[in-house]
């Protein structure tokens, strides 16, 4: 299995860490031939507005988009739930990517000294608590019925899978628990 991690900006070392500690040489994806590499792809957190630039200027948005229709898994943690998104709110395009049936709020938590960190039962992750970290976080204000919810925290959809497709709000990647990674890579 080759999973990728978008490599342009963002949490990149943290998801390849998690990915190492999982058994797996994580590859740094930054141009259309890295893609073409992988079977899989990580869309990190970071800045959207910057990523979406970056992944037009490389040529990587449309690439990315036919491979996630084609059915490769993607998954998309906060700034990457926005590059999935068919619709954000107040905007009148959707993120760079698109293709899933979405609609996001950003920094829908507020800004930056807003983030928190709780924990939560996530039953599409296992039984135990989750931990939770959000910063700028987004959240999913509407779904698509091809959308299933995986999890909501205080009512608002912060979890999603439609799919191959995975998007949260949420940064595993800044916790030492694997159970997310673990699930995209049985995706």
């Amino acid at each position: 299995m080759a999973a990728g991690v978008l490599a342009l900006q963002g949490s990149v070392n943290e998801h390849l860490s998690s990915l190492r500690r999982l058994g797996l040489e994580g590859v740094p994806v930054k141009t259309v031939p890295d893609l073409a590499a992988v079977d899989r792809l990580i869309l990190p957190g970071g800045e959207s507005t910057t990523l979406a630039g970056l992944l037009k200027e490389h040529g990587l948005a449309a690439a990315i988009r036919e491979r996630a229709r084609s059915g490769m898994p993607i998954w998309g943690t906060c700034a990457g739930m926005i590059l999935l998104a068919r619709r954000i709110v107040g905007q009148e395009e959707g993120g760079a990517i698109g293709v899933m049936d979405i609609a996001v709020r950003r920094n829908a938590y507020g800004a930056q000294i807003h983030s928190f960190r709780t924990e939560a039962p996530v039953a599409a992750f296992g039984a135990e608590p989750l931990p939770l970290v959000f910063i700028r976080a987004p959240y999913i204000v509407e779904a698509g019925p091809d959308v299933d919810i995986l999890f909501r925290l205080d009512g608002n959809i912060v979890a999603a899978r439609q799919g191959n497709l995975l998007a949260t709000s949420f940064h595993p990647e800044l916790t030492d628990d694997l159970r997310v990674h673990r699930y995209f890579l049985a995706m």
